[in-house]
């Protein structure tokens, strides 16, 4: 038995790997990755890597076994069929008969373009009779601690989020819910929305860089389609840009802004700060 990470070289799965190595020794820990080479230092540390493409249905031909705990990150890959990329996992899981299935979904209550691929891959999970666990994760500081350059440099953060509120918290505070279902019991059949334990404006989040760091920073809010536009000159894909705007459009509704305590509790600790994130941001 192991626990199986897919995508492992990405920056969730390098942080769930780091948070089971607290606990779980590292022979007992597989890191699947397209480029074991990338995987060097995780196979020096005693993880074991294995080569795993969700676009090539073949590499995972025995790669998973019976009793394995697997975590499913989802793709990014927006010109693919993401889904179809997902089904690769879950069927090598069924076929190998693991013990669970954790999938990092997106909260429940987001609508809209950027959850369809989401709300697919978890049906696929239940139509497949899977022992599973949807992680369902909500915005990340990170999304919002990529502006704090930009907004120094104009003075401003805009976006089209309105006045909405974002339960936001760090990927490193994903990856120890993650870490926590992976290594813990009685997770099977649980839809956990996770989000920060404080939830916060994009006003707010101008106001923290402002003070922090000695430069005035403003929100400024715009429409969605404006904000697209922004995007796209920017040289970010028209449909990557569309579905940017669109989650904006989720904060304003007010679909972010979860206070389920899902997180906290699988971790069992607070959520890290919106300024604790900033801080970073500001003084790597």
């Amino acid at each position: 038995m192991s626990i199986v990470v897919t995508g492992a070289n990405g920056r969730l799965g390098r942080l769930t790997i780091a948070e089971l190595l607290r606990t779980v020794p590292a022979r007992e820990i597989t890191a699947v990755v397209r480029t074991p080479g990338k995987a060097a230092d995780l196979a020096g540390r005693g993880v074991t890597v294995v080569p795993g493409d969700y676009n090539d249905p073949a590499s995972f031909d025995g790669l998973l076994r019976a009793g394995d705990k697997v975590l499913l990150i989802s793709g990014n890959e927006f010109h693919r069929d993401i889904v179809a990329q997902h089904q690769v996992v879950i069927d090598a899981a069924a076929r190998a008969d693991v013990a669970l299935l954790a999938y990092t979904s997106l909260l429940g209550t987001i609508s809209g373009p950027v959850s369809v691929n989401h709300r697919r891959t978890e049906a696929a999970l239940r139509a497949r009779g899977l022992p599973h666990t949807l992680l369902r994760n909500g915005l990340y500081h990170e999304m919002a601690t990529d502006a704090v350059a930009p907004a120094l440099r104009t003075g401003a953060i805009v976006r089209a989020a309105g006045q909405g509120r974002v339960a936001s918290a760090s990927r490193a505070d994903y990856a120890a819910a993650a870490a926590a279902v992976l290594t813990g019991t009685g997770h099977e059949g649980a839809s956990y929305e996770l989000g920060g334990d404080t939830a916060w404006s994009f006003a707010e989040l101008a106001e923290e860089i402002s003070r922090q760091s000695g430069t005035s920073v403003v929100y400024r809010p715009v429409t969605a389609d404006h904000y697209e536009e922004l995007l796209t000159a920017t040289g970010l894909p028209q449909p990557i840009a569309h579905a940017v705007a669109a989650l904006d459009l989720n904060v304003a509704d007010g679909e972010c802004a979860t206070r389920s305590g899902d997180l906290s509790r699988l971790t069992g600790r607070p959520t890290t700060p919106l300024a604790h994130a900033i801080a970073t941001a500001l003084h790597p």
